[in-house]
C-alpha cells in the first residue's frame, strides 16, 4: 500500500461529474490485409485472456487507510468490468467514431473499481478499428502513459503483442523488507523535513510572483488567473459534454517553420491554437482586447527520468496579443515560454505540483460556489 502525493490526492479532491479526472487516447488502427471480418472480435477474445494484472492497473483508492489516503492493491481484477467490445450496425465515419468515444468518456469511472478501461471498437468505415482507452490522472501523468502505451505496442505488424498495457509491471514493484531501526527512521524524517522545505520555499516564490505582477511591479512576467472580463463559449460553469475533434498538418511543413523560424513543436503548437480558438470566437462575433490565456502542463522530469505517477505542473500561459499575422503571433508566443521556463526552472519541481495542486483545489471551490460566472 503506498501513499498518495498531494497532487495525485487532488485530483480526487477536484473530481465532479462535470469535471472527470481521467484522461483518454483513442488510437485509429487497419486491420490485417487480407483479414476475415471478425478479426478484431477475435483480437478482443484474446485480449481478455490476459488476466494477470499488475500495478497500478490492479489498484483502488483508499481513503479511510491509517496515515492518510493510499492505494490498495485488489484480491483480483474482474476484466469484465475494464474491457469492452463495441461494434455499431452500420460502419462509422472518423466524425462519428468521435462523437462515439465523447460518449464513452464522460462518465466517472467508479472507485470502488481499479480506475481505467479499455474499449475495442469495431466496424470503422476503411476496414479499420479502434483503441479507446481512459485512465484515471492520479495513477499517471500524460508522459507516463505514452509511455506505457508505446511499450505496451510493437514496432511491426508482424509482430504480436504478447502483453497488453495492464500486465505489464510498470511500477516495478520488488517486495523490500527493511529494518525500522532508529537511524532509518531519523534519515526519513529528515528527507520529508527537507522536502516541505523546498515546497514552501518554491511555492511562495511562485505566489510571490503573482503578487508582483498584480499590483504592476512586473510586466508580463507571468500569467495572471481570474483576469477575462467578457462571456464566451469558453467561460462560465463546466459542463460534462465532451466534443472529440481532430486537425491534421504535415510533418514536413512544420519541421520547415520550425527550422526557418528557429522555434519549436510546442511554439508552433500554441500558435496555431491561439489563431483557430480567435477564428472560433469571431464566428459568435466576439473579438478580445487581449491575449487569451490558456493552462498548459509541463513535465517536470528530468530529461532521462523513467518514473512512474504524476510528476507535472498545470502553468497559465498568457498567447499572443491581437494579430492577424501569424509570424507576430509566433514570435510573441515565444516570449511568453521563455518567461514560463524561467519561471519553472527556478524553484523545485516539487513546489511547481503542490503550486498546481493548490490552484486546482481554489478552481473547483470556485465552480461548487457556482462563482465561474463571476472570475
Amino acid at each position: 500500500m503506498s501513499r498518495l502525493s498531494f497532487l495525485d490526492l487532488a485530483f480526487f479532491l477536484t473530481e465532479s461529474v462535470e469535471n472527470p479526472k481521467h484522461v483518454a487516447g483513442l488510437f485509429i488502427c487497419k486491420r490485417p490485409d487480407q483479414s476475415k471480418a471478425d478479426w478484431v472480435k477475435k483480437y478482443f477474445t484474446d485480449l481478455a485472456t490476459h488476466e494477470q494484472v499488475k500495478s497500478p492497473f490492479n489498484q483502488v483508492i483508499n481513503f479511510r487507510s491509517f496515515g492518510g489516503p493510499s492505494w490498495r492493491t485488489v484480491d483480483s481484477v474482474d476484466l469484465d468490468d475494464h474491457l469492452f467490445y463495441h461494434r455499431p450496425g452500420k460502419a462509422l465515419s472518423k466524425q462519428q467514431l468521435y462523437d462515439y468515444a465523447a460518449g464513452l468518456h464522460e462518465p466517472v469511472l467508479d472507485r470502488s473499481k481499479p480506475l481505467w478501461q479499455f474499449h475495442v471498437i469495431d466496424n470503422i468505415s476503411g476496414g479499420r478499428f479502434a483503441i479507446y482507452t481512459k485512465i484515471h490522472h492520479s495513477y499517471a501523468d500524460g508522459v507516463t502513459i505514452s509511455r506505457w502505451m508505446m511499450h505496451s505496442m510493437t514496432l511491426s505488424a508482424k509482430q504480436r503483442v504478447d502483453t497488453p498495457v495492464w500486465e505489464q509491471d510498470w511500477m516495478n514493484n520488488k517486495a523490500r523488507k527493511e529494518k525500522a531501526d532508529a537511524q532509518r527512521l531519523f534519515k526519513r524524517l529528515a528527507q520529508t523535513n527537507k522536502q516541505w522545505l523546498k515546497i514552501l520555499a518554491g511555492t511562495s516564490k511562485l505566489f510571490a510572483q503573482l503578487a508582483l505582477e498584480q499590483v504592476g511591479l512586473t510586466k508580463n512576467a507571468v500569467a495572471l488567473p481570474f483576469k477575462a472580463r467578457e462571456e464566451t463559449p469558453l467561460t462560465g460553469k463546466v459542463s460534462a459534454a465532451r466534443q472529440c475533434s481532430s486537425a491534421q498538418i504535415s510533418m514536413d511543413r512544420i519541421s520547415k517553420m520550425r527550422k526557418t523560424t528557429r522555434c519549436t513543436l510546442n511554439h508552433i503548437a500554441l500558435t496555431c491554437i491561439d489563431g483557430a480558438i480567435r477564428r472560433y470566437l469571431a464566428d459568435f462575433n466576439i473579438v478580445l482586447d487581449r491575449p487569451l490565456s490558456v493552462q498548459m502542463p509541463v513535465n517536470l522530469r528530468d530529461e532521462n527520468e523513467q518514473s512512474s505517477g504524476n510528476k507535472i505542473g498545470i502553468v497559465l500561459v498568457d498567447l499572443a496579443p491581437p494579430t492577424d499575422d501569424p509570424y507576430l503571433r509566433l514570435r510573441e508566443i515565444g516570449f511568453t515560454l521563455r518567461a514560463v521556463r524561467n519561471q519553472i526552472d527556478g524553484v523545485p519541481a516539487v513546489a511547481v505540483s503542490q503550486y498546481t495542486a493548490v490552484l486546482a483545489v481554489v478552481l473547483e471551490l470556485i465552480e461548487l460556489l457556482r462563482l465561474s460566472r463571476f472570475l
